[in-house]
């Protein structure tokens, strides 16, 4: 519970407000042991009102406090920040790799100096194939 009301001393001194929902939503954040949607934490909560779980999130992200990521073509999902990392996800199977945040430094210092452009890696997920369905593919695909 530390964890929760730590993001919660967060919100009041930023000025907001903490409401039961919020303290539900933090808290289901806080004990989500994977990636989440606003759906899995309104329907968590049971909170009826998707609304108020995206002004949630959405004062959360201001914060610093939570990543909002786009996995491919699903749903944005959430994470918090304290072990802020990349994704990589197989588009034949689905597999959602979680990688060091650091991985694309390399390239964001390129794309920075080359074209003056700054990336934000942790918004978006590398898309490709796992090593499971490569192999799988490279099976399937060889003459008999």
């Amino acid at each position: 519970m530390a964890d929760a009301e730590r993001i919660l001393d967060r919100i009041r001194a930023a000025g907001g407000r903490v409401t039961g929902p919020r303290r539900q939503l933090v808290t289901a954040l806080v004990d989500a042991d994977d990636h989440v949607t606003a759906e899995d934490l309104a329907a968590a909560v049971g909170e009826p009102h998707l609304s108020t779980v995206y002004r949630t999130l959405d004062a959360l992200e201001e914060l610093g406090v939570v990543d909002h990521v786009h996995l491919g073509h699903g749903r944005a999902v959430y994470h918090l920040t304290d072990a802020s990392h990349q994704h990589l996800v197989c588009e034949a199977c689905g597999d959602v790799t979680e990688v060091p945040e650091g991985l694309f430094t390399s390239l964001a210092r390129k794309l920075q100096a080359d074209y003056g452009f700054r990336m934000r890696p942790n918004h978006f997920a590398v898309l490709g194939r796992c090593a499971a369905c490569q192999s799988t593919q490279s099976t399937q695909s060889t003459p008999a």
